[in-house]
């Protein structure tokens, strides 16, 4: 019996996929999260996962981050990213942080399925359209990754929100914490990152392609 999780912030989509997927593997588990702190918590729970299908826009995922951060805390899952983008710097970096799989959401079910048997027997997968134009990643991009890696969620947010030009007063009002531990956050991203100012780490974020997230309500 194998258990999958689909890591997808859009319900219609998820459901699609799960019953694909329930059509074609007999005895298939399929458990699902909408945003990057409910795929941890999944993860946490079951620890007997045989695939993650990530999304890299979902809520909370900073595009690169989770898949960086997942990779780093879960090194044998296999990872096959669904996106509904082909961007093949995107995918050349998927790749590279360490996904087995890039599986756009366009692709029929028959390849989806084809792309995660290949993928569960310990093949990587891409879609024919793109296999032979996906670069290595740059020494530059691994030694990124693993910077990234080293933060936590929260830090992350908190690189987020620089990359949005928040000021620490705004940013602890949006993660509903004191300045102090927004500047405590701030140094420990510096350390880990090994930039020096702000303009720096910013540099950094916009690398991971990171997108704006929504403030507070």
């Amino acid at each position: 019996m194998s258990q999958f999780l689909i890591a997808d912030d859009h319900p219609l989509f998820r459901e699609a996929l799960k019953g694909a997927l329930l059509s074609r593997i007999e005895g298939l588990t399929v458990f699902e999260s909408d945003n990057f702190d409910s795929t941890l918590a999944v993860l946490s729970e079951q620890e007997d996962l045989d695939l993650l299908l990530l999304d890299l826009h979902m809520p909370g995922n900073g595009d690169l981050y989770g898949l960086i951060r997942i990779r780093e805390d879960y090194p044998s899952l296999p990872i096959a990213v669904v996106s509904g983008s082909e961007d093949l710097t995107i995918v050349s970096k998927v790749m590279g942080y360490g996904a087995m799989g890039f599986i756009p959401k366009a692709s029929s079910s028959d390849d989806i399925a084809y792309a995660i048997e290949q993928i569960l027997e310990g093949e990587s997968w891409l879609p024919e359209s793109i296999k032979d134009k996906v670069a290595a990643i740059t020494v530059e991009d691994k030694e990124l990754a693993q910077q990234v890696a080293s933060l936590t969620p929260q830090q992350y947010k908190v690189l987020q929100y620089l990359h949005e030009g928040l000021l620490n007063k705004q940013i602890a009002y949006e993660l509903n914490i004191s300045e102090a531990t927004v500047k405590a956050h701030i140094t420990a991203i510096f350390r880990k990152l090994g930039v020096y100012n702000r303009t720096q780490a910013v540099l950094i974020a916009s690398k991971l392609q990171l997108e704006p997230i929504e403030p507070s309500a």
